[in-house]
């Protein structure tokens, strides 16, 4: 069943992105000006906080292995702390309370059970409850807030079992409204325990594009809900009478794990496992290893594994073993904007901001289901690029390119006109490269554009294009003709269409800017010819074609001399003899109480390139070419010419 528009993407916004809000159980996330997550000032640290349980009213001592007191569960209860601290419950309602929540096997949450209890305030749980994790409080009285006519399209639309769930759950249809933000309908419900999961199911199950879930007291809630349905109001007050609690609507986790996870049993392992903080901590700590991507995954043994690249090579920086996979993931998720942390069958593309050591990171997240030994468990994984663009590079002198390849790069981009072409792998830095060049010949005289998917680096003086499902490159690069270029930059030549429109740019007066995927300059060349350009506009478009790649150095701290260097390699490499007696070679130590390198014997990396300059011969060469273009002459040719 399809409610109100389409169902090609579904976004949940039942809580309020709050990325300052912090778990104090394993570690601590500390600023200088205030105890928060790393969203403000100040340089963030990481301490730890003893074995995970804060100091809180209620004593949490154990007895035996495996075995607590009714007083740990309360203690890593937010809700039921909050209500302790604030006077509402008693250390003595809550250890009674306790007691005959673990006799009747822990089925529920220990503030849902609470609440059921009639020494409690049964609404001011649920009200401390939706405070905590920070829902939206809706007041029912006003009647403009409540459209009733929507209301009853949506009670039309549900079968009679999907009805007697809704009046089980006590869910509102209240409304449809424009979020200001997305420009796009937002469909409200209202609810006193929006965290059930039978409600996200029953609302996944109404695929609604986008939606909210705020709190609302059951006193406000059911008279709406009677005049809603009239007919059921027997049905309600046998509910009320019996009452009946959604729990008892759905299956156990183990049931229905392949089918929904449960929300509510997570977010407890996220509560008392400290998650937050620990994704935070990674957060910094990939800023400050100088990480260019964090992958999150979960392993056969149902193990979530952090890695940190750096330098190129993919490190472990933790294990974590202490809660399910579903659990770390929840969290990367929560914490991004654009990701819906409830659609596991998807992908996903997010974004994360923080403020590390003054300076505000941006983080590009990218969520993809994978398969597992159980297929009936959905598993994802997580990878997320840092953006640091401090890392951005402002003159060509610092990317390593020796001096007469930087001679002939910085000719080429000081035309007025013509293209300028980075090859290689996947991170071999190309784009690093184009941006130093752009910023090379940046001045306030000229308009430079990029066409970028996504824009990684912001660069101050530039109006980048960011592609969408809604503006692709072959329409950005014809609309950018009439946007009074000098200078563009276009991430990547994939197709025909694009490369045509890229070689139409260099060729009507303006200086472009491109990538293509070629192990070498002259192979960059044999690919256009093959997309189908036409030689003449291939020698007479480039200026300029770079090949690069990113190698390791070693660790300056640690490096050791070679005692036994392989002169036959030395020889096929081109040294000659009095260079190989003269010429002192260092090997990686691996020293594991090397503070610089930790023991991995490398530290940073150097760009090598190799630039094929367009001269007269090399642009007659391929005019001449029939029916394919020959890489190795072009090779030999650019070789002789240096």
């Amino acid at each position: 069943m399809t409610l109100f528009g389409s169902t090609k993407s579904k976004e949940r916004t039942s809580r309020t992105d709050d990325p300052r809000r912090t778990d104090d159980n394993v570690f601590a996330i500390v600023e200088t000006d205030e105890r928060t997550a790393p969203a403000g000032n100040g340089v963030i640290t990481v301490e730890p906080n003893g074995d995970g349980a804060s100091q809180d009213p209620v004593d949490s001592t154990t007895h035996g292995r495996g075995t607590s007191t009714p007083t740990v569960a309360a203690a890593r209860d937010r809700v039921v702390q909050s209500l302790l601290r604030s006077g509402t419950v008693s250390k003595a309602v809550v250890r009674d309370a306790e007691l005959h929540w673990q006799r009747q096997g822990q089925t529920q949450t220990l503030w849902r059970f609470l609440a059921a209890q009639k020494t409690v305030s049964a609404e001011a749980v649920y009200a401390e409850a939706a405070r905590i994790y920070a829902f939206r409080r809706i007041e029912l009285d006003d009647e403009k807030v409540v459209d009733a006519e929507f209301s009853r399209r949506v009670v039309d639309a549900l079968t009679k079992d999907q009805q007697e769930r809704l009046l089980t759950l006590r869910l509102l249809p209240m409304k449809a409204e424009i979020d200001s933000n997305r420009g796009s309908i937002r469909y409200v419900f209202a609810t006193r325990d929006p965290m059930r999961p039978e409600t996200l199911r029953l609302i996944h199950e109404m695929q609604l594009d986008h939606y909210e879930i705020c709190y609302a007291p059951e006193a406000e809630i059911l008279p709406i809900l009677e005049s809603l349905f009239p007919k059921q109001n027997e049905f309600l007050r046998r509910i009320e009478e019996d009452g009946t609690d959604a729990f008892d609507l759905g299956t156990t986790i183990e049931q229905g794990e392949s089918k929904l996870v449960d929300e509510e049993k997570l977010d407890a392992e996220i509560n008392r496992s400290g998650l937050i903080n620990l994704f935070e901590a990674a957060l910094v700590e990939a800023v400050r290893q100088n990480v260019s991507d964090i992958h999150i995954f979960p392993n056969p043994q149902r193990n979530t594994e952090i890695h940190f690249r750096i330098d190129g090579q993919l490190q472990l920086w933790h294990l974590h073993d202490k809660v399910h996979p579903e659990a770390v993931l929840a969290v990367v998720k929560d914490r991004c904007g654009n990701v819906d942390r409830f659609d596991r069958e998807i992908a996903q593309d997010g974004f994360i901001q923080r403020k590390i050591d003054g300076a505000l990171i941006r983080f590009r997240v990218s969520v993809l289901p994978i398969a597992t030994a159980n297929r009936e468990v959905k598993a994802e994984s997580i990878v997320i690029r840092v953006l640091d663009d401090r890392k951005i590079f402002t003159d060509l002198s610092a990317i390593g390119l020796l001096p007469e390849a930087r001679k002939r790069f910085k000719k080429a981009i000081s035309q007025p006109h013509g293209m300028v072409i980075m090859t290689g792998p996947t991170g071999s830095g190309k784009s690093t490269t184009l941006v130093a060049a752009l910023r090379e010949v940046l001045n306030p005289t000229v308009n430079a554009l990029t066409i970028e998917d996504p824009v990684e680096y912001i660069i101050s003086g530039v109006r980048q294009i960011k592609l969408g499902n809604r503006l692709n490159m072959e329409q950005a690069l014809r609309s950018i003709l009439r946007h009074d270029p000098d200078i563009v930059m276009v991430g990547e030549m994939r197709d025909r269409i694009t490369a045509e429109l890229a070689i139409k740019l260099a060729n009507t007066g303006h200086l472009t800017f491109s990538t293509l995927h070629t192990n070498d300059a002259p192979s960059a060349v044999a690919r256009l010819y093959k997309m189908g350009i036409e030689p003449f506009l291939i020698a007479y478009a480039i200026n300029l074609i770079v090949a690069q790649r990113l190698l390791r150095t070693l660790c300056p701290e640690c490096k050791a001399l070679e005692s036994d260097p392989d002169v036959v390699l030395m020889r096929e490499l081109g040294f000659s003899e009095r260079e190989i007696e003269e010429t002192t070679l260092y090997i990686p130590q691996y020293d594991d109480a090397c503070p610089n390198c930790k023991g991995v014997g490398y530290k940073g990396r150097q760009a090598i390139s190799e630039a094929m300059y367009f001269s007269r011969t090399l642009r007659n060469m391929i005019v001449d070419a029939d029916e394919k273009i020959d890489e190795d002459a072009l090779r030999t040719t650019a070789i002789k010419e240096g």
